[in-house]
């Protein structure tokens, strides 16, 4: 475990990388230093916490300037931290980053799906995206008969995606952090192309249950195979851990939707969905919240952490959404 947190923390060091490129764009983030603070004042099994990070650190991130510190460590992390920015309702640009999306799965260590995503919010639109999936295999919710899947086969994903330029794939060496070098390692990945609602291949979050979602008022879902001629049963795939991977799901062609139902004691953070919103618009599909309204980025005005969806949020394929998000408004209570 003190292994597993040693690379949670040297993942959430992550906005030194940014902050040393892009110096002058705010970070808007889910971490922040005060735990790693708070140790440092603490026992010598603390201080060595921070030490290991800080040296991890140190050896990943080159430095033609003056010597890295901790406090340059620290203060990184902080950038994106909740009091670090503050917005108005005037347009603006800035970072979204998830140094790990699926904690819980990631501490559990063995393959667990865990993301990391950075997104790039110009005006209100995420324009660039990029996300990494160490654990994603060949076999991850793979449909054999399905090409689009194909697109991001091998051990590890990395995913990115530009504004009019498409959403692409490479897969990752077994070493993490080094890459094939294999020629025609980029694949542009594509949503699958079902158009019929109970042929769809689904995903919700592992918080929540089928029953919470209003399709359940016409469907029941099964994680076996679905009979294609039962049109009152759905396919509902397994994708542990964050939302993150569920968006990577559907951009990669390998699930036709993920659907997440908004509730009063759960606050949606920009987060895990910023990144995911690009790479699946630029695979050809589409994201909104329950009403069919596109999520907005900046209705959270003085910190851009929080979006408030109607009723929830859909990801499709594009060609079932108008469907889905019919069905679901009449079901919705």
């Amino acid at each position: 475990m003190t292994k597993l947190l040693l690379q949670l923390r040297i993942l959430e060091c992550r906005p030194l990388l940014v902050w040393r490129l892009f110096p002058s764009i705010p970070l808007v983030a889910e971490e922040d230093s005060a735990t790693l603070r708070s140790s440092k004042a603490g026992d010598d099994s603390s201080d060595v916490l921070v030490e290991s990070i800080f040296s991890a650190v140190a050896d990943k991130v080159s430095n033609s300037g003056s010597p890295l510190t901790q406090d340059d460590v620290l203060r990184a992390i902080d950038r994106g931290g909740k009091d670090a920015v503050s917005f108005d309702s005037n347009p603006a640009t800035y970072w979204v980053l998830d140094p790990i999306d699926g904690t819980k799965g990631f501490l559990r260590g063995e393959d667990a799906l865990y993301v990391v995503g950075l997104a790039l919010v110009v005006n209100g639109k995420v324009t660039v995206g990029v996300m990494g999936c160490p654990n994603w295999t060949n076999g991850t919710i793979a449909n054999e008969k399905d090409d689009s899947s194909a697109a991001c086969n091998g051990h590890g994903i990395l995913m990115v995606s530009h504004l009019g330029c498409g959403t692409w794939s490479r897969r990752l060496s077994a070493e993490i952090g080094q890459y094939t070098t294999a020629p025609d390692i980029w694949k542009r990945c594509f949503v699958d192309t079902c158009s019929v609602v109970h042929m769809a291949r689904y995903c919700i979050p592992d918080s929540q249950t089928w029953d919470m979602i209003p399709l359940s008022a016409l469907f029941n879902s099964t994680a076996g195979e679905s009979d294609p001629e039962n049109e009152n049963e759905i396919l509902l795939l397994s994708v542990f851990c964050g939302s993150l991977c569920k968006y990577l799901t559907v951009a990669s062609g390998r699930a036709s939707v993920f659907v997440l139902r908004a509730r009063p004691t759960t606050e949606i953070k920009s987060w895990d969905h910023a990144v995911g919103v690009i790479c699946v618009q630029e695979a050809g599909g589409q994201i909104s919240d329950w009403s069919g309204e596109p999520l907005d980025l900046a209705a959270d005005l003085t910190s851009r952490r929080i979006i408030y969806p109607s009723g929830g949020v859909l990801v499709t394929n594009g060609g079932l959404h108008d469907k889905l998000v019919e069905m679901i408004s009449a079901n919705y209570k």
